[in-house]
């Protein structure tokens, strides 16, 4: 009797990543700050080349995302391993590197050696600190990686805007106290992000060279020892912006800075988006509860996670921080922000519209618990007077 074969629909179908080539966007997209500058030295005139990316990153990206919606997908557990330790992630998060070096350092000497109308000029300099934003973003995926050169490459990269001090910060500082009122890089519940930066920016740096001064002195070592990573970084931003300087003069002083600055700016943007108002329920003996995904704002929208490494899943990063970014997943029942991080930035500068789209967010996403409400403190009683929420008991 011959046997019979199994139906070809009945075979289990391989697993897939349908977005394999879309992370391909982390790459490009940065090289889009180049628009501006290159156009003017082939000859173009106007303003429009020089906010075309700028159109391009806070317009485009919140367009698509909301034509295309959402990727709920999430990758099967059992291929999670293969896609852990295919290179071919990795060498993504490695070709953007350069990218981002050329981008701002050809967009600084543009900007140092041309003479602009004041908007093009201000236009290609929030362009190019959007890209550092893009490298602190690339930082942040190779500073959680478990080899050395990973880390190491996130420590070089984040040289590139003078914010050495980010991954070390990051990673044993805002991820051990993330969503508690301890943590400089979780906002508060009614707090503008212009009130946040002040409290943020100066916090990550005290708080990352604490942390450093005392891991070297668990080892024997003092705190301005050359091992100190801070002081590396340091090292390598005071070699590049010297150089710069010298080679181009006075002019590019005010470009590095405001650049730099703006780079940072945009970091900080997604740290006050990312756990705005939600705080982890605090225990009996004074901790927190461990940090599970409901705690940070996550975001399926799929284009503008594929241009920033699927930075947005970032409760299952907070939850899993050793997961790379194709391996992210969503969750049900998540707190979901209303578009991806391009068009919250836009909402979060404008702080009487955050408050009114985020505040009620933040409320339902608690079911109305206060004691899982990260409150700015002197709006505390307000704000809960007009949620009408109660006090919980100590």
């Amino acid at each position: 009797m011959e046997q019979t074969r199994p139906h070809a629909e009945h075979r289990p179908r391989p697993y897939r990543d349908r977005k394999r080539y879309g992370w391909l966007l982390s790459v490009a997209g940065p090289a889009l700050a180049l628009t501006g500058s290159v156009a003017h030295s082939l000859g173009a005139q106007g303003a429009f080349w020089f906010f075309l990316p700028l159109l391009g990153f806070y317009g485009l990206v919140p367009l698509l995302d909301w034509l295309l919606g959402e990727d709920l997908s999430n990758p099967p557990e059992a291929e999670v391993p293969r896609l852990e330790a295919d290179p071919y992630y990795r060498a993504i998060n490695y070709a953007a590197m350069p990218v981002l070096w050329f981008t701002m350092l050809f967009n600084c000497i543009f900007l140092a050696t041309h003479a602009l109308p004041w908007s093009s000029w201000i236009a290609t300099v929030l362009v190019t600190g959007a890209v550092l934003g893009f490298g602190l973003n690339l930082s942040h995926e190779l500073g959680h990686k478990r080899d050395a050169l990973g880390r190491k490459l996130a420590l070089f990269n984040s040289a590139l805007g003078g914010y050495g001090h980010f991954s070390i910060e990051h990673n044993r500082g805002h991820h051990r106290h993330v969503s508690t009122p301890e943590d400089p890089a979780s906002a508060r519940l009614g707090e503008s992000i212009y009130r946040f930066v002040l409290r943020e920016m100066p916090g990550a740096f005290l708080r990352a060279w604490r942390l450093e001064a005392q891991r070297l002195e668990n080892r024997g070592m003092s705190r301005w020892h050359a091992d100190n990573e801070i002081l590396q970084a340091g090292a390598l931003t005071v070699a590049l912006y010297g150089g710069l300087i010298a080679l181009y003069g006075w002019p590019m002083v005010p470009v590095l800075g405001l650049v730099a600055f703006w780079g940072a700016f945009q970091l900080t943007s997604a740290n006050y988006i990312e756990h705005y108002g939600l705080q982890r329920r605090r225990l009996p003996d004074g901790g927190y509860e461990r940090c599970q995904p409901h705690h940070s704002w996550n975001s399926n929208h799929l284009v503008s996670n594929l241009v920033v490494f699927q930075l947005q899943r970032h409760s299952d990063h907070h939850a899993h921080p050793g997961r790379s970014y194709q391996s992210l997943r969503d969750f049900p029942d998540l707190p979901r922000l209303p578009s991806g991080y391009f068009g919250m930035f836009l909402i979060a500068y404008l702080p009487p519209l955050w408050f009114s789209v985020m505040d009620r967010r933040v409320v339902a996403a608690v079911r109305r618990d206060a004691a899982c409400i990260n409150f700015q403190p002197h709006k505390r009683d307000a704000l809960m007077a007009r949620f009408g929420l109660e006090a919980q008991p100590a």
